[in-house]
């Protein structure tokens, strides 16, 4: 059983999400966020810190390079029952997170626009959110991990019931639905490459003397 003290909120679909957060501060839970989802957590009161904040590394490569950060990766990663694992995470100043909220940069409504380019779909898949998501669902036996905005309020009433924490049983599926959709969106970018992979030129590179 997973108790939610930390939380971690970045997502492209904001449906639910402000009334989501509203119910996990009654827990006392703190909240780490970045982008639009901080934002208009904040517009609406509620108080967070944004990750470049957390980890002390500012987003970098036009915001392609956020949540990759041992801090992060390492607070959910990080198995509590392993104390090798918390000797580290004392260590090199890690802690826990405890909740994953993220659902993916919608990739499908991009690569099916009539006018959408190679170049401009590939700089849109998300990486950090795929990669956030993986970590999390792995360790389902220590974090909660939602992908899916209709999974709020299954969550919600979990914590009531558990008291601020959320069961296995409930982390399990939420863990599995995780990697359902990283697969969905995994095929989504493979089948459009596949079928744009003919219009790509072969160019000349030129070498640059050393």
């Amino acid at each position: 059983m997973a108790k939610i003290n930390k939380a971690l909120l970045s997502v492209s679909d904001k449906t639910g999400i402000i009334d989501f957060a509203r119910e996990l501060s009654c827990y006392k839970v703190q909240f780490i966020s970045t982008g639009g989802t901080a934002r208009i957590l904040r517009e609406n009161g509620l108080e967070l810190m944004d990750v470049s904040d957390y980890t002390g590394c500012p987003e970098m490569m036009d915001g392609r390079v956020k949540t990759l950060h041992p801090k992060i990766h390492g607070g959910l990663l990080g198995v509590r029952s392993n104390p090798e694992h918390i000797r580290e995470m004392d260590q090199y100043n890690i802690e826990s997170i405890d909740m994953l909220v993220v659902n993916l940069r919608p990739l499908e409504w991009i690569a099916s626009g009539p006018e959408c380019s190679i170049e401009s779909s590939i700089d849109n898949i998300d990486i950090g959110g795929m990669a956030l998501l993986r970590s999390a669902a792995k360790n389902f036996e220590d974090v909660t991990v939602v992908v899916d905005p209709g999974d709020y309020e299954k969550v919600i009433d979990d914590m009531r019931t558990q008291g601020g924490a959320v069961s296995r049983k409930l982390n399990f599926r939420l863990a599995a639905k995780v990697f359902e959709a990283t697969s969905r969106y995994d095929r989504l970018i493979s089948d459009f490459l596949r079928q744009q992979a003919s219009s790509v030129k072969e160019e000349r590179y030129i070498e640059i003397p050393r």
